[in-house]
């Protein structure tokens, strides 16, 4: 078994150091710092952080090494996703992302972790990607998955037994993990008023509770954390109303400073690709 849901106990993650991140205007956050020099060092002084923070937290760390012609591989999220049975390979929106696409293939495969699929036609990135419980998997459809990535994921997966839902959200919301986040198994931060009707009945039906934030949270990262299992998760020091309310809920929250990484439009979860949780 490679990954069994959302929120169960991560073991294991791929991540990728941001030597050559820069804020490519490829998103709204990125925008407003595309004229900006991010500092290098403070960003890797942030991502050691991070990684030690996970393996302090009992998760194995594998990389992919930073290579220059890739400079958002650090959104390590964001190539495909991972299920029980191994993973799917999505396909980016974006020409300078296509590298990943290669690199992260290869280094899968150098850790043994199968390919049930691929997403070719379409477009699908892992940043849409969210596994809701055993059975259910939600895909958001914002700027960066389409319909054809979504139909290409339920020929992919509803053989396997999961159900595949999308979630149509507004463009400028990048990815579903920039607006809604599943935490524990029943707690959610996102910012309500972006997710479609159908999508609240169906976490209503689930008994999942929402930590609501205002749709600011979304630029600031706000939504954008990472389920450790076993009621932990990794938030942003700066979350700091988002942080208390899942402290009174019984989270453990484990904060993390960082701060230049964000100006090239992800945060924890873009960060991490889970290869194993169980």
């Amino acid at each position: 078994m490679y990954v069994k849901d959302g929120t169960s106990e991560l073991k294991r993650v791929l991540v990728s150091r941001p030597e050559y991140l820069k804020p490519a205007p490829i998103n709204e956050i990125a925008k407003k710092w595309k004229d900006t020099t991010m500092d290098v060092e403070k960003m890797l002084q942030e991502h050691q952080a991070f990684v030690e923070a996970y393996e302090k937290a009992g998760v194995a760390v594998e990389f992919l090494d930073a290579d220059e012609e890739r400079p958002n591989s650090v959104f390590a999220r964001d190539f495909g996703g991972c299920v029980k049975e191994g993973y799917i390979l999505g396909t980016f929106k974006l020409e300078m992302r296509y590298k990943e696409h290669v690199d992260y293939e290869k280094r899968m495969a150098d850790l043994g972790i199968p390919k049930i699929g691929e997403v070719t036609s379409g477009c699908f990135e892992g940043g849409d990607f969210m596994f809701m419980n055993e059975h259910w998997i939600a895909v958001g459809m914002a700027d960066r998955t389409d319909a054809k990535g979504l139909a290409e994921l339920k020929d992919i997966l509803e053989p396997l037994g999961y159900e595949v839902t999308g979630v149509p959200l507004k463009r400028e919301y990048l990815h579903l993990d920039m607006c809604f986040n599943l935490v524990d198994d029943h707690l959610a931060v996102a910012y309500k008023d972006g997710l479609p009707e159908e999508f609240l009945d169906r976490l209503k039906q689930e008994h999942i509770e929402i930590i609501s934030v205002p749709e600011a949270a979304i630029f600031m990262h706000g939504c954008n954390l990472q389920a450790l299992g076993n009621h932990r998760v990794l938030s942003l020091k700066h979350n700091a109303l988002v942080n208390a309310e899942l402290s009174k809920r019984g989270m453990d929250v484990i904060e993390l400073d960082i701060t230049e990484i964000l100006k090239a439009g992800g945060g924890p979860h873009c960060m991490t690709f889970p290869l194993e949780r169980i």
